[in-house]
Order: C-alpha cells, then structure tokens, then sequence
C-alpha cells in the first residue's frame, strides 16, 4: 500500500509538471509550425548575414542559424545541407563555429517560455543565449584563423529524411514527443526521490557544490542543474518548475541554474548532432562547456543580488 501511494504520487506530480509545460509547449510548437508553412524564416535570416561574415561563415548560413534559432536543430541541419551546395564546401572550423551559435542559440521560443515559467526573464535569457552563441563563436573564429587549426573541407555525415507526411502525420508526432516528456519526466523525479530516500542526493550535492558554487549556485539547484546540462533544458526546466512552486530555491540560484542551462544542455546528444554535420566535438564541447561555465559565473557575480527579481 505504502508503495502504491508513493507511485500514484509520483505520477500526480509528473502530471502537474508535464501539463505546465504543455500549456507552454503547444502554443509555441503550433506557432513555429504556421511560421514555417508561411515561410517566414527567410526574413529572419536576411539580418543575420552580416554576423555570420563576421564569424567567418557565408551570409547564407544565416538561414541555418535563423532556422535552428525559431524552430530547432534538426530544423537547422536539414537548412545548412540544403544551403551547402550555395555556398560550396565549408571547413571544419567553419562548421564547427556555425554548430556552436546553433548549440547556444537554438529552439528560442519553446525553451524561453520554458525558462519564463522558471521565473527567469525570456527576452533576458535569449538575449544571453544569442549574445554567447556570437562571442564564443567570433573567439572561436579567431583561434582557428590565427593558428590555422582544422583547415580540411569536411563531409557532411547526416542528409534529412524528406517528409511529406502531412499535417496529421507531424500532429501526431508532436503528440508522442509530448508523452515521451511525461515519460521522461516521471522517470527523472522517480529517480531524484530514490536519490532523496538513499540520501545519496545529498552526497552529489556536497560533491557539486563547490563546483556550481563558483557559478553562484546552490546546493538546492545541483541535481537539478546536472539534469539539465546533461539531458536539455525542457527536462531540468521541468523540475526546476516544480521546487520553484514550492519555494524551495532562492532567485538568485534559479537565475543562475536558468543561465547555464539555456547556455548548455543537452551535452551529449547535441554534440552529436553537430559532429553529424562536421563540427569537430571537441570544439563544440569543450568551447560551448568551458564559454557557459565562465559566463554564468560572470554573470552572477557582476548582476546585483536584488536585480534577480526583475530577471
């Protein structure tokens, strides 16, 4: 008996995290969908070409950027392979600068709604998204350009699936990744509360404390924080929603866990998906990591403790 409440409890909970984000979610997911069909990303790619010429990319690129940035990366890697044969082949520092100001600026709408329900600002939180993605792609830039590093033309590795499915078809697609996230979701708290009750959380949160420390964050937001850099923003986001409703962590810890999540998350599987493209792992890991981790502290540091009420 005791088992079984502790499981309809936790389903309850999974529930109520999951229904908040899909109040955020469907809406924008929708909105992304009618903005795609009318074609409209191309207007928001046309200012971005000055930026990438800057980072020493074809103007063109900007498309990918401006795709990836309103809908999500594998949005923006189906646009970089159609725009590849305009612009001829690329570099791998070319690439591996245009995978890292996707991996930083990706998904704004969904994942800064997320982030807004999280109690941190959306137009502040994408604006240090898109600000990072362009200084740690223009430092970037001028490490390989100075020392010549990863001067090969590379393949691409990934070529998208054509899908011509139809409405129905991407309506039910949307719909099992939402029950994919209740999945996820339920299974994340089953494992945070197994962690709780082993206290084994309280051991990782000694251990990580004064690494996130130095980024300004508590022992509250620890677990939490690692979840969303390793798995993505919509799964951390998602508990961070929940222990803010309960008033479990401070302002200036949810800023800070925020930033650095929407800065890097999903660690493995985006690094991935850019090796797919040519980007060199190393160079989209250890850059985006290294970037987020002094920015975050920076930012924490330098914000003055009352301001994290307005942001």
């Amino acid at each position: 008996m005791r088992l079984a409440h502790a499981f309809a409890g936790l389903v309850r909970d999974a529930a109520k995290v999951s229904l908040t984000l899909y109040k955020i979610l469907i809406p924008v997911i929708i909105g992304v969908k009618i903005c795609t069909e009318l074609n409209l990303v191309p207007y928001l790619a046309a200012p971005l070409a000055p930026a990438m010429e800057l980072l020493g990319l074809p103007g063109a690129m900007g498309l990918a950027w401006a795709t990836a940035m309103l809908s999500n990366l594998y949005a923006g890697m189906a646009v970089f392979v159609a725009v590849l044969p305009q612009t001829g082949a690329l570099t791998q520092a070319q690439v591996t600068v245009l995978g890292v100001v996707m991996l930083f600026a990706h998904n704004l709408i969904q994942e800064g709604a997320v982030t807004k329900r999280c109690g941190a600002g959306f137009w502040t939180q994408n604006a240090i998204r898109f600000g990072g993605a362009f200084a740690c792609g223009l430092i970037l830039h001028w490490i390989f350009s100075a020392g010549g590093f990863l001067a090969a033309p590379v393949p691409v590795l990934w070529t998208p699936a054509q899908d011509d499915s139809g409405l129905f078809a991407w309506a039910l697609g949307q719909a099992k990744n939402l029950g994919f996230i209740f999945c996820v979701i339920t299974a994340l708290m089953a494992l945070m509360r197994t962690l709780t009750a082993l206290g084994l959380s309280r051991f990782m949160e000694a251990a990580l404390t004064p690494f996130l420390r130095l980024m300004g964050i508590g022992a509250k937001a620890a677990t939490i924080t690692i979840i969303g850099l390793t798995l993505g923003i919509g799964y951390g986001g998602g508990l961070i929603i929940h222990e803010v409703d309960q008033g479990a962590i401070p302002r200036r810890d949810v800023f800070a866990s925020v930033t650095l999540m929407s800065l890097c998350h999903a660690l493995i599987e985006d690094t991935i998906l850019m090796t797919l493209i040519g980007s060199s792992p190393w160079g989209t890991l250890a850059a985006r990591l290294t970037f987020s981790l002094a920015a975050t502290a920076v930012l924490v540091r330098l914000i003055p403790r009352r301001a994290f009420e307005r942001l």
